[in-house]
């Protein structure tokens, strides 16, 4: 780094002077500087609009389904019954008599210190009748319901205390669980290997003396229109009977004696919720552009106007239009206002709840047309601005991004031409300082001659 001394001849602060010199020099390269710091705003807005739009049309596209208001809700006369209805479900109420629920296969061994076998070997055969034979590491029950479990065989094996025999050893018994309720879950414990099963001379370990089975597997059941010219019954491996009608699972909990009434109705809350939350959506984005589109007049002397960051930009101004249309515009010969979306002459997007509500209770496929057809237009708004590719939102952010590019190009280039002047600048007044000192010296000089001379008075 050079060194520069302050007016040592001229007495001038020549670094402030440069510096205001330099200043004004690079007033051109601020102004880019400023511009590149508005594209910048602008960029970040657009980018984060355009962002907005992509999630719009993800949304668009659930809501252009046909059953995308469809909500239904599932009640039952007894709390030995839950019912849950899904979208594809449809008003219905139906009687049913639960006779029994689905059970898990329980059996626990006879009590012993430790397995009967050396090695420990047992099968295990499925509802399916597939043999998983299982040998532990040792005669302890602890390692053999360890084998169990590490099997994958469908069966939990678990220890239990059981006292202690005539001689005061600790005796233990094996629960064993399956993992699975209902028949599909049943299983067999047989003590040996897999070809003394097949041979018939494995002993099946629930049928020794103190073993037992102390719950069987069983399939849950019920019965619909009982006691009618019609009644069925129906079984579940599970609790759970998925699909009993479309759209609907019941679970159950309990036997119940006594028919328990299932109900399926539409739930017109949840609709309206779903149609305000989209609409919600496309208001904050109109909302959002509204906002960004205005233009602050000053209203006192010498302060600007303040432009708002979409202000002017004709890409923004024709999404706004263009979603506005596609939210207002009639959906065959209908208009949307109909089912409670509007737009006001503000262009303020709304949705009132109560006409909503009113409209799907009385024509839930009406209003299901309507709305899906809003959000197919508004997909297709959306997609036309937003597309990665050739989006024109998108499109309109990579031109600002190229703009803000060949600005930095043209800062970088003044960065030269500056540095340059500076150079050129401190040349300047470092001659100067030179000349100056080389013209004090003359002076000095002269000076010191003239007092040299003889006087005229001395001279005469």
């Amino acid at each position: 780094m050079g060194l520069s001394f302050d007016g040592l001849a001229s007495g001038l602060d020549t670094t402030a002077i440069i510096k205001a010199l330099m200043d004004v020099e690079a007033i051109p390269q601020t102004l880019l500087k400023n511009k590149v710091a508005d594209k910048n705003t602008i960029i970040a807005n657009l980018q984060s609009l355009n962002s907005s739009l992509q999630d719009l049309v993800a949304d668009a596209k659930t809501a252009s389904g046909a059953t995308s208001l469809a909500s239904f809700t599932g009640t039952s006369s007894s709390d030995a019954v839950s019912v849950s209805a899904s979208a594809t479900a449809s008003a219905v109420s139906i009687d049913i008599v639960v006779d029994r629920v689905a059970t898990a296969q329980t059996v626990v061994t006879a009590a012993s210190a430790q397995w009967p076998d050396d090695p420990p070997t047992l099968t295990i055969v499925n509802a399916a009748g597939e043999k998983i034979e299982i040998t532990a590491g040792s005669t302890s029950l602890d390692s053999v319901a360890t084998a169990i479990n590490a099997a994958g065989a469908g069966v939990t094996a678990s220890t239990v205390p059981a006292g202690t025999d005539a001689d005061g050893n600790a005796l233990y018994r094996l629960q064993l669980v399956a993992a699975d309720t209902g028949t599909e879950g049943a299983f067999t414990v047989y003590r040996g290997d897999a070809a003394s099963v097949d041979a018939g001379t494995a002993i099946d370990v629930a049928t020794q003396p103190g073993a037992a089975t102390v719950t069987a597997a069983q399939d849950a059941q019920i019965t619909l229109w009982a006691g009618t010219a019609a009644e069925q019954t129906i079984t579940s491996s599970s609790n759970t009977f998925t699909g009993l009608m479309t759209g609907v699972d019941v679970t159950v909990s309990r036997p119940s004696t006594a028919p328990v009434s299932i109900t399926v109705a539409p739930d017109t809350e949840a609709s309206a919720a779903t149609a305000k939350e989209f609409v919600d959506t496309i208001a904050a984005i109109l909302a959002g552009i509204a906002n960004g589109s205005k233009a602050t007049v000053s209203t006192e002397a010498g302060e600007n106007t303040t432009l708002g960051v979409f202000t002017g930009d004709s890409t923004v101004r024709a999404l706004r239009q263009a979603l506005s249309s596609a939210v207002q515009f009639p959906v065959d010969g209908t208009s949307p206002s109909t089912i409670g979306i509007s737009i006001d002459r503000y262009g303020v997007l709304s949705f009132d709840k109560a006409t909503f509500t009113d409209a799907i209770a009385k024509d839930p496929a009406a209003v299901n047309a309507i709305f899906s057809g809003i959000a197919t237009r508004v997909q297709d708004v959306s997609d036309q601005y937003s597309d990665t590719y050739d989006g024109l939102l998108t499109m309109r952010i990579t031109g600002q991004e190229n703009e803000v590019e060949s600005l930095g190009d043209q800062i970088e280039r003044w960065d030269l031409r500056l540095e340059k002047r500076r150079a050129s600048l401190e040349r300047t007044y470092a001659q100067l300082e030179v000349m100056l000192s080389q013209m004090q010296a003359q002076s000095d000089y002269l000076t010191s001659q003239l007092s040299s001379l003889p006087s005229m008075k001395e001279s005469s």
